[in-house]
């Protein structure tokens, strides 16, 4: 399950995984604090925009905290969608009330209050907040202390996922929590041989991965799929975006709920077209019959599902709907 041919790397994954790369650490902008009032103080003026955000609702007895990580507005280019051409792709932009020849793509990390424990889900895309980056910002905002988090664990190495593992100074972010990696996925990215075959646009990832473990040593986990990470969490592989690409199944008494992490990306797109090939999956057939058959298991037994990707807070139910799939967004509510 770890080799991936030529022929797959060189289908496009090079550039979109450099894209991200290059994005990852030069974001411009700035992040706006949020108001606040002390004891005889006037109010603070809210700021202009919009601010990053947390969202918590429960599945059982675990608390779920959907913590953004931004958002990023990509222009629309002709192979972002592999399979179909440009045209189609608009269409289904302008069928989902979302703006044509651009893609926007929210970062949503999830920490869980699980069994007296915190356990973070991937990490954001680090570095210093932005547009992105902000996992930390929000947290904090939410009187989250990273010091306090338990476990992280990661769906895959893409740089979204893990540079948010160090600070921007490059020290651990969560200096005392056990971080759990996929087996499969360390696998193929520590490859030395796998590095070496992976074309030119690719080799940075290989790189970064080496960059954010290094201040780790050996004490990174890995862990096989099907094996229970935290009390009702567990990790399901689901392979394709990448070679050791992990969801997880959280289940708590008679709730469930699936982290897809990157099973798919924009829902107007993949959701609702799952035989749609994105750019970023590594093997864009794997990843369609994989999501395809978790899809109609997920629509078939009403199972809740995050998606990493999904607009904030990223939670959703999926309705079978003709050959594809329709998103339904969880209902907001105002108290835990």
């Amino acid at each position: 399950m770890t080799e991936v041919s030529r022929r797959t790397l060189l289908a496009g994954t090079a550039g979109a995984t450099g894209a991200l790369l290059a994005g990852a650490g030069t974001l411009a902008g700035g992040l706006v604090a949020g108001s606040g009032m002390a004891h005889g103080q006037a109010p603070v003026a809210p700021p202009a925009g919009q601010v990053p955000s947390a969202y918590r609702y429960k599945v059982g007895d675990v608390v779920v905290t959907a913590v953004s990580d931004g958002m990023r507005t990509i222009p629309l280019a002709d192979t972002f969608v592999r399979n179909q051409p440009r045209d189609a792709v608009n269409a289904a932009l302008k069928a989902a009330f979302l703006p044509e020849n651009e893609v926007p793509i929210s970062f949503t990390v999830l920490l869980l209050d699980i069994g007296g424990k915190r356990v973070l889900v991937d990490t954001g895309n680090g570095g210093k907040p932005g547009p992105v980056g902000q996992v930390r910002s929000t947290l904090a905002g939410i009187g989250v202390d990273p010091a306090t988090v338990d476990q992280v664990v990661i769906s895959h190495f893409h740089p979204d996922h893990i540079n948010g593992l160090l600070t921007p100074e490059g020290a651990p972010a969560y200096p005392n929590a056990q971080v759990r990696v996929p087996a499969r996925e360390w696998a193929f990215w520590m490859d030395e041989g796998q590095m070496s075959r992976a074309p030119d646009g690719l080799k940075p990832n290989f790189q970064n991965v080496r960059r954010v473990f290094q201040p780790f040593g050996d004490k990174v986990e890995r862990y096989a799929w099907d094996k229970e990470l935290a009390p009702g969490l567990t990790a399901v592989g689901t392979p394709g975006h990448t070679p050791g690409h992990t969801s997880f199944t959280l289940a708590s008494g008679s709730d469930a709920l699936f982290i897809q992490s990157d099973l798919t990306n924009l829902p107007a797109l993949f959701v609702r077209n799952p035989g749609w090939h994105a750019v970023f999956d590594m093997d864009p057939v794997m990843a369609q019959e994989v999501r395809r058959k978790t899809y109609e298991r997920l629509a078939g037994e009403r199972t809740q599902v995050a998606g990493y990707h999904f607009p904030f807070p990223g939670a959703a139910h999926l309705e079978k709907d003709g050959e594809g799939f329709r998103y339904i967004p969880i209902y907001w509510r105002p108290v835990l």
